[in-house]
Formats: structure tokens, C-alpha cells, sequence
């Protein structure tokens, strides 16, 4: 399907933004996000139309956030952290009541999902990791693994093997983003200086 492969595409480049702490990530995830509602919507993914309107909104409000704190890096890019273990404990703890949640609607309306834990899995776990990233915590990298363990199997379960393709090639990626992110926290921003 040409929309998976193009909104897949530009996800993929999104993520290599991200990696890159660009702010253009944010345009590039809206982008393929509007782009995948297509494809989610024709394999009748209900969940991932759901998740694809999330990974909009969200978007928009990352794409704020880094427009607001753009200048933390000595590069002029983001400053990246380690979350504070209260951040954790309320990532941790808005992913499983959220996985609950949504797999308790989708299980009440089975015509949203046909694999409502895997799908609400991912769906919170998407939000979980971009609300992370527009924070600029590292733990964003972990939320992205742990989604692509489910993602990938449940992608070509559902017909839609580019975006299982896509979700093996985004592991590799989010392991080197991971490991860039993680050293980038040895190195403090020195606040207020140019680009």
C-alpha cells in the first residue's frame, strides 16, 4: 500500500531527526501521521487511525515545546536528560493505567481492534514515548523499543508488511538514537550561549 510506504518513509526520516534533535522531527511525524490515517484506515486498523490522530496531536505539541526550548544545546539543538525518577514513575505509571484503559474500550468495542491489548500497548506506548521526546528525555528511546516489540509482529499480522519492515528498520535506529542521546547527557548545555 502506497500510503504505508510513504507515510512509513517519512516517519522514518522523522525518527532520524529526532536522533538529530531537529525540530523538524515534529512536522515530519505530523506529516506521517496524516499520511497513515490512510493506510490504518484501509486495513480497518481502528486503533491505528486512533493512534495516527494521537501522533498528530501530539506532534503539535512537540514541535511547541522544542519551538520554546530550542536554544538549550551548545549546537542550538535540544538539550537531552535523563527523566528524574519521579518523571519515570509517571511515564510508568501513564502507560499502564493508559494500556488498561484503552485495551478496556477496545475490548468493550471490538470493532475498534481486533488485537485491543497489542493495540492499546502501542497506542499508549506511542504517546508515552512522544511525550517523552518533546521533553527531551532520554527514556524516550526505551518507550520507542518497547513499542517495536509489539509493533512488529502485530504490522505484519495485520497485512502490513512495510510498516513491520519499517518498525525492524526503526529498532536499529532507536538503538544508535539511544546510545547518541545517552552520550549527548555527559555533555551539559551551557545555557545562554550562541549556536
Amino acid at each position: 500500500m502506497w500510503s504505508d510506504m510513504i507515510g512509513n518513509t517519512i516517519g522514518l526520516i522523522a525518527l532520524a531527526l529526532g536522533w538529530r534533535r531537529s525540530i523538524l522531527t515534529w512536522p515530519a511525524q505530523l506529516l506521517s501521521g496524516v499520511i497513515l490515517i490512510a493506510a490504518y484506515a484501509s486495513a480497518q486498523l481502528s486503533g491505528g487511525v486512533g493512534k495516527q490522530l494521537l501522533v498528530i496531536g501530539v506532534a503539535a505539541w512537540g514541535w511547541h515545546q522544542w519551538s520554546r526550548g530550542r536554544q538549550q544545546a551548545q549546537d542550538g539543538s535540544i538539550a537531552v536528560r535523563f527523566a528524574t525518577w519521579k518523571e519515570r514513575g509517571l511515564l510508568l505509571a501513564g502507560a499502564v493505567l493508559g494500556t488498561l484503559g484503552v485495551g478496556g474500550l477496545f475490548t468493550l468495542y471490538p470493532s475498534l481492534s481486533w488485537s485491543p491489548w497489542a493495540d492499546a500497548y502501542i497506542f499508549v506506548g506511542t504517546l508515552v514515548a512522544m511525550v517523552a521526546q518533546a521533553r527531551g528525555l532520554v527514556e524516550f528511546w526505551f518507550a520507542w523499543l518497547l513499542v517495536d516489540l509489539v509493533g512488529v509482529p502485530l504490522a505484519f499480522n495485520s497485512g502490513l508488511a512495510f510498516s513491520g519492515l519499517v518498525y525492524v528498520i526503526y529498532f536499529a535506529l532507536v538503538l544508535w538514537g539511544m546510545r547518541d542521546w545517552w552520550l549527548r547527557t555527559r555533555t551539559p548545555a551551557l545555557e545562554g550561549t550562541p549556536a
